[in-house]
């Protein structure tokens, strides 16, 4: 499968070596020629220097082909942007927003954009392995947006006061 992933910061250039790694061909773009970079010296995949949200640029990343999408930049606009254009203009069929702010995440969710929010994500292991309770699917930490009392309680069957 043809990936494209938008942002090589941590995140993006580990998931485009990732995904390299198991076979698939991946282009990686950011706006910061730096970031590249971050991609290990044997990278074989396409690396664009550009905007996202730049359907042009998008072309050039092999778009059009792709059957994954990834945007993984630390802005929250641009990767719901992104999102949106790759699934509704290119038809996209695996498109998914790392979402820093819970709120945008599950309201874009609701819109039909797939959608992770490492805040949630964080928080909710963090907090698992504070209190004891075995960690959960990715689904549960994002579905629980800051409802503490949605979560299981520790080993000692209480709620841990600071989570209340």
């Amino acid at each position: 499968m043809h990936v494209v992933v938008l942002g090589c910061g941590r995140v993006g250039a580990t998931l485009a070596m990732a995904l390299e790694s198991e076979g698939h061909s991946v282009a990686v773009i950011d706006r910061n020629r730096e970031s590249f970079r971050r991609l290990a010296r044997g990278f074989k995949g396409k690396m664009i220097l550009g905007i996202g949200i730049d359907e042009d640029v998008l072309r050039k990343a092999g778009i059009e082909r792709a059957g994954g999408f990834a945007a993984t930049t630390n802005g929250d606009n641009t990767n719901i942007m992104s999102a949106q254009i790759v699934k509704v203009r290119f038809k996209v069929p695996r498109v998914i927003a790392r979402i820093y702010d819970p709120l945008r995440a599950e309201a874009y969710r609701e819109l039909g954009i797939d959608t992770i929010s490492p805040t949630l994500l964080g928080a909710g292991m963090c907090r698992d392995y504070l209190v004891g309770v075995p960690y959960r699917s990715v689904e549960d930490y994002q579905a629980v947006r800051g409802t503490p009392s949605a979560w299981p309680r520790g080993s000692s069957g209480a709620v841990p006061e600071r989570s209340r």
